[in-house]
């Protein structure tokens, strides 16, 4: 019951968080810039939605192959099909509940090929430290080519966070990060020594345990090369269908790769702090467009468009997927009788 009731509070938490920031971000914009604004959505190109919604599903696609092959040196060869209805199912649930997705995932495939839950539990832990990972790589590569922007909007969050109101670095900030570091470290030894007899303890050491063996199944990849292909091509699609969507606004349109960039790497931010990325998305990404010179109210409404359309190609293609998936094994059962 407390677990339940720490899980709701979080979700609703992070939930006004996104509401708050899509509050404050219409009032960032002024009462004589509203009517540009709003002509920004009402201009919009949106058949150009289109190719974002092939860009983005085709992204969702290599994610399920690259899945797949994480499976296989454990021994598992799931099917295509599968795998992918988990993987948007996964991102549909994600939308209500955070981090909900990721565990209906596993469930998917352990009900339907089999595959032992917590074996996927590694796996998917593996697949966001590549992530991680590569998300760092965008930002390089957003560093190298808008420098200037970057580093800019980079100093500008760290002094929100760390600088006092003189402007110089906080030692007490930066002493209560480390501290709470400290102690949690502390406390996670602790409770595994001491009460290591208790269900719940013997419970996360076997999922530690198969997450242990789904990083490890990184190193023993069987097609070290696809993944890595599969991975560069997931965020390169990232980049592209970033940079299609700023084409759909008057006064984004002119931007290039570099600017999709960078407003990728601050945007995916977004999407972490916030469910489904509500109102972080499209902030971060109008204050990254606000360093190329695009005032804050063409950046949020464009930003918006864009989380808009995410949103939407998850809620039609996990949905389908949510309908077939119980069809598709109907039938592929019938098929194997």
């Amino acid at each position: 019951m407390k677990k339940r009731l720490l899980f709701a509070i979080q979700y609703l938490f992070f939930l006004g968080l996104g509401v708050f920031l899509v509050w404050w971000s219409l009032h960032q914009i002024p009462d004589d810039k509203w009517g540009e604004f709003k002509r920004s959505l009402e201009t919009a190109n949106y058949w150009l939605m289109l190719p974002v919604f092939l860009i983005l599903s085709l992204s969702h696609l290599l994610r399920a192959l690259r899945w797949r092959i994480l499976m296989m040196p454990m021994g598992y060869r799931p099917s295509l099909s599968n795998t992918f209805f988990a993987v948007m199912i996964g991102y549909l649930a994600n939308l209500a509940v955070p981090r909900l997705g990721e565990v209906l995932k596993c469930t998917i495939l352990a009900k339907y090929e089999k595959v032992p839950a917590e074996k996927l539990v590694g796996t998917i832990v593996a697949e966001r430290v590549v992530d991680v990972i590569s998300l760092g790589l965008v930002f390089l590569l957003a560093l190298f080519s808008q420098f200037e922007v970057v580093g800019e909007f980079a100093h500008q969050l760290f002094s929100q966070l760390f600088e006092n109101r003189s402007g110089s670095l906080s030692l007490v900030k930066l002493g209560i990060v480390a501290a709470v570091v400290i102690v949690l470290t502390i406390a996670i030894r602790i409770w595994f020594d001491q009460f290591s007899h208790l269900r719940i303890v013997m419970v996360t050491k076997k999922i530690l345990l198969g997450i242990w063996e789904g990083l490890n199944s990184i190193r023993n990849l069987q097609q070290k090369r696809y993944f890595l292909l599969y991975s560069a091509a997931i965020w390169l699609l990232y980049i592209v269908g970033t940079w299609v969507g700023l084409l759909a606004t008057d006064g984004t349109s002119h931007l290039g790769l570099r600017a999709a960039t960078s407003g990728l790497a601050f945007a995916s931010i977004g999407m972490i702090v916030t469910p489904g990325g509500i109102g972080a998305y499209a902030y971060f990404l109008a204050k990254v467009l606000e360093k190329n010179d695009i005032p804050f109210e063409i950046g949020f409404a464009n930003g918006t468009l864009q989380w808009f359309a995410q949103f939407i190609i998850v809620v039609l293609v996990g949905s389908v997927c949510l309908v077939l998936l119980p069809y598709y094994n109907k039938k592929k059962k019938h098929e194997s009788r």
